[in-house]
This record gives structure tokens, sequence and C-alpha cells, in this order.
């Protein structure tokens, strides 16, 4: 990407016009990166105008809108101009359902007593002409008689019932197994890639990186866990064993933190 200014109406690049309002607001690189905790080599970088370091456009767009809300200006003119710079906006992934809908179980379906009873009638007066045919008329009697009480009717076979669907919300069990004594953080992404970073209750840097769609990654800190996402829209968050509501939208840089007695957002 190129450094310098934009060849349009000989106008400052973004990066310049970054760089002239952090100097105007009295702010040093390592100042801005503490307030937006994006790292200090990703800001130099912005201000020369190399994006190369930010993980495609959608991370470049989120730091520079943070980048200047953090140094007093509105950074909408310069999205516009970096989209034009750099190729333009493209598409919003859309984002995955926050559930997936309840399977509709089908009823178990119950015994047939009335065909079961016709059957069993059937069989003995079957049974019984058999004897008819085959014996005497002086025996016929006694060996109907016997037949009918010897041979009760035939115990229905119940339907099997359908097995209940395998995929199930998280139990009241499964969340209590979280450990009550520490802060577990499970970050999935279902709508696309998201560059993430988590810090421990002391600032100490325990991941940073792309998270790619349809992988997860879990943290735990018996304290406090500080998250920054870049795409908060394609993430999914279950925090001490409990899912949360989606924090953002596609592209949208947002940054949380949780303790042992969330889920509640940061």
């Amino acid at each position: 990407m190129s450094i310098g200014n934009s060849p349009e109406d000989d106008r400052p690049s973004v990066g310049r016009v970054l760089q002239q309002a952090r100097i105007d607001a009295g702010l040093t690189v390592d100042e801005v990166s503490s307030t937006t905790r994006v790292r200090v080599p990703i800001v130099h970088a912005i201000e020369q105008d190399d994006y190369s370091r930010c993980g495609g456009a959608v991370y470049a767009r989120g730091h520079i809108r943070t980048l200047a809300r953090v140094v007093g200006i509105d950074p909408t003119g310069l999205i516009e101009q970096f989209d034009a710079e750099y190729g333009g906006r493209p598409e919003a992934t859309p984002a995955a359902p926050l559930f997936e809908a309840e399977r509709i179980r089908p009823e178990p379906r119950r015994p047939n007593w009335t065909a079961a009873m016709v059957a069993a009638i059937v069989a003995v007066v079957g049974f019984v002409g058999f004897t008819l045919f085959s014996d005497d008329e002086t025996s016929t009697g006694n060996t109907v008689a016997e037949a009918t009480q010897s041979s009760p009717p035939p115990k229905p076979k119940p339907s099997p019932t359908k097995p209940t669907d395998a995929k199930a919300e998280p139990s009241d069990s499964a969340i209590a197994a979280a450990p009550a004594d520490k802060v577990t953080v499970k970050l999935t992404a279902d709508g696309g890639n998201s560059w993430i970073s988590a810090e421990d209750h002391t600032g100490r840097l325990i991941h940073e990186g792309v998270l790619k769609d349809g992988d997860s990654k879990t943290f735990t800190d018996k304290k406090q866990i500080d998250l920054v996402l870049g795409n908060a829209g394609a993430v999914n968050l279950f925090v001490n064993g409990k899912k949360v509501d989606r924090i953002g939208d596609v592209g949208q840089v947002q940054r949380v933190s949780y303790t042992k007695g969330d889920p509640e957002q940061g």
C-alpha cells in the first residue's frame, strides 16, 4: 500500500491526517496505543499509510475509526478516502443466526389397541374353526372352551419411538461445571474470520492472532479476561459457561472485559 499523500487534489493521506491530529492533541504513540489497545507498531505503520500489519481491509477500517476517535476527529471522511484509495468496501459477510432454531420433535406413536384386539379375536376364531373340523362333535365343545381359556390375546408390541435429537443447548449442569473461582471465556468464529487479542488481569498479552471461521479459543484467568475483537459480528462468546449476546456488527472493533461474576458484557 502507498505511503504519502493521496493523488486526488494533493490532499493529505489517511495516515498523515491521523498523525497530525495526534500531534495536535498532544498525544504520543504509546499513549494512543495504551488507550486503544492497538499495538505500537501498527499505529506507526498506519500513520505511514502501511496497512499490511492490520490483517486485511476490515481490520484496517476498524483501526482507523478507533484512532480517529481517540485523537478527536470524525472517522467518516477517512474511511471514505481509504475505500477510494484501496479498492472500496467489500460486501459484508452476513452474520450467522444467534441461536439454532429448535427442532420440532414428533410425538411418540401410541400402541393401536383396537387393531391388537381385532387380531386376537381373529386368531381365536380361526383356532375354533380348525378344532371344529379336526375333532368329532362330542369333543368340540370342550376343545373350544379349553382353547378359549388357554389362549389369551397376544400382547401388542409398542411402536418404537424416535430417539430425541442429540443436539441440544448447554444444560444447567454443563453451565455449573465452569470453575466458580475463575473466569472462563470461549470464542467461536461462525460468520467469518476475526482478529482477536486477549490479556489476563495483570495486562499480560496471552493471545493475539486471527481466529478463522469455525475455530474456537478458550481463555481462563483467576480474576479477569480483557478481549479485543476485530470483527465482532463474526464471534460467538461463552462466558463462564453461558452464551452472551453478540456484542457488535460485522467489521466492527469491540473491546470487552469479563470477570468471575459475569456474563455481563464489559
